[in-house]
């Protein structure tokens, strides 16, 4: 299947593509299937399962759920709006979806955390039920919220979802080995094939000013957590700490005594900022999830702000050479934290940007996959254990340290050639392969490591 750049970077909201976005957008296809349904409903239930239910609550899938079932959407998500929208239906016991009459729906009752049935095709699936007047099920679905917001019905994973195939695009390429193949053969970078690729399916305009949203969300959500203080929401008293970084670099600039491994400490107050707007429940845009949402965003502003020659008018390469890896990791492995831990997340949005860092600094193909390769390589193994289930601890931090390693794969890239040892192909089955090798309790369910080893409260 072919994965657009918009696939991979969606706007939407937080905290988490998987267990908030994913959701809200499969309540969203299950009221579109009740639309289109010849048999009149009276009411919903939905029931969470596997990480869904483990960690839900802590992101908000419980939220997300209900508003998915009162016909909300990530794109245009309204915080006043939703907030309104989930108290009356906590004191009415009724959802009313557009184009749909009032239906009935108490999330105490209809709204089911199954903790002991994990669905079969994975961690992340919920079931959506419409009953009619007697409580009998009328309609029903199973979805899959499969990672970066991406979601998928039962039948549409056993089957395969072939709606826009590579075989359309003039360089269907599905690994890396094949995306340097053609780069040789062509002479064009990897930002060209995958312009041309996205060119099969839509206009230039609309890919371009697509892309400068993309960018603009992501900057907005810079801006906002740089200059936001506080706690941050779930109970864990989380304090935002980006703003106060920030302000103590803006306050440093020009002091002799600045060392300078304080560029580190700038892209960790961008990485930072974002992820404290996710963990608040802000706009934020998959990169390729929300739980790693900040590494490529700090990337791409630490280019802009600190390296000479840096150029707005290269943001797309970068996020078009970004969305070329992320999908050929999505395709052969996962970028999902419930089925691979925090390697398919942060892992995954490090080779992102670092690939993406390199090919506008003028890396070779070559290079970017080195970079790519090398930023990577060097998350495996890591696990998905958010303390008390919020994405705050590690995940806020670990988007900074995941920045910085991105940029110096792109910079260790850089000084060579291009020739290295270990494919890209060769780490990307290897995170697959550790991902199927770990224990549920490292993928996002919060019941090992620091979720149980740092108190709660």
């Amino acid at each position: 299947m072919f994965l657009s750049v918009f696939d991979m970077f969606k706007v939407g909201v937080g905290p988490s593509s998987s267990h908030t976005m994913g959701p809200m957008v499969a309540g969203a296809r299950f009221l579109d299937l009740l639309r289109a349904s010849p048999f009149p409903a009276h009411g919903l239930r939905a029931s969470l399962h596997g990480s869904l239910a483990f960690t839900g609550k802590g992101h908000a899938t419980d939220r997300a759920t209900i508003l998915g079932l009162a016909g909300f959407l990530p794109d245009s998500y309204d915080h006043e709006k939703a907030e309104a929208t989930l108290k009356a239906i906590h004191e009415t016991g009724r959802v009313t979806p557009p184009g749909l009459p009032s239906l009935s729906f108490a999330p105490a009752q209809d709204l089911i955390f199954d903790y002991d049935r994990p669905l079969p095709g994975h961690a992340n699936g919920m079931i959506l039920i419409a009953v009619d007047a007697q409580g009998d099920a009328i309609l029903q679905e199973t979805y899959y919220s499969i990672g970066g917001g991406f979601v998928v019905t039962e039948a549409e994973q056993q089957a395969g979802n072939a709606a826009r195939t590579q075989a359309a695009c003039p360089y269907p390429f599905e690994t890396a080995a094949v995306m340097l193949e053609m780069a040789k053969a062509s002479g064009m970078s990897v930002a060209a094939m995958k312009r041309a690729n996205e060119l099969a399916f839509g206009s230039a305009q609309a890919l371009d000013q697509g892309m400068a949203r993309i960018w603009q969300v992501m900057n907005d959500c810079i801006e906002r957590g740089l200059s936001t203080d506080g706690i941050l929401p779930g109970g864990l008293m989380v304090r935002r700490r980006a703003k106060a970084i920030h302000d103590a670099l803006q306050a440093e600039r020009g002091q002799n005594q600045s060392a300078p491994h304080t560029i580190n400490d700038w892209m960790v107050a961008y990485a930072m900022a974002v992820n404290e707007e996710n963990a608040a429940g802000g706009q934020v845009v998959t990169a390729p999830t929300n739980g790693a949402a900040g590494v490529l965003p700090a990337v791409i502003r630490y280019w802009l702000d600190h390296v000479p020659g840096a150029s707005a008018a290269k943001i797309g390469d970068f996020l078009l050479t970004a969305a070329a890896i992320g999908g050929i990791v999505k395709t052969n492995a996962s970028i999902s934290g419930a089925e691979c831990g925090c390697q398919a997340e942060v892992g995954s949005a490090a080779a992102m940007a670092a690939a993406g860092l390199c090919a506008v600094m003028g890396g070779t193909p070559e290079q970017v996959e080195n970079a790519a390769e090398i930023a990577l390589e060097h998350h495996l193994g890591m696990t998905c254990d958010p303390v008390r289930g919020l994405v705050q601890v590690p995940c806020i931090e670990r988007n900074g340290l995941g920045a910085i390693k991105a940029v110096s794969a792109a910079s260790l890239a850089l000084r060579g050639d291009g020739q290295h040892l270990v494919p890209l192909d060769a780490a990307i089955e290897t995170m697959r392969q550790t991902g199927r090798d770990m224990h549920e309790r490292y993928k996002e369910t919060s019941i090992g490591g620091l979720a149980v080893n740092v108190p709660n409260c």
